[in-house]
């Protein structure tokens, strides 16, 4: 699994000739209710194992969480279960409201 920095994913976002990665948001729904990135899909990640069908395993994916402990734990998983092309979101939501997104709230 590749680490990336939420600089990183930010220029990812911003660059238009680069096709976008799914943002898959592992955390529960009252943290994603308090803030999240983008377009970012929310499965909480106890129920990954349930929702599977509902992610592509050729589509590149960043996993999010509050600091990139829970979406390490689940970028795991999904590479055991055949997908290769998943990115842990390197200090989760916390690290992108600090050093991407300043007005993000935090928590």
């Amino acid at each position: 699994m590749t680490q990336i920095l939420p600089d990183q994913l930010a220029a990812w976002l911003e660059d238009h000739a680069r096709e976008k990665p799914a943002l898959l948001d592992v955390r529960e729904p009252w943290e994603f209710q308090t803030c999240r990135i983008g377009d970012s899909q929310l499965i909480p990640m106890a129920s990954i194992p349930q929702r599977l069908a509902e992610l592509d395993p050729a589509r590149e994916t960043v996993i999010i969480c509050h600091h990139g402990v829970r979406s390490m734990q689940v970028g795991i998983y999904l590479e055991r279960q055949g997908f290769d092309k998943v990115y842990n979101l390197s200090g989760g939501v916390a690290a992108w409201a600090r050093t991407v997104d300043p007005a993000m709230p935090a928590y």
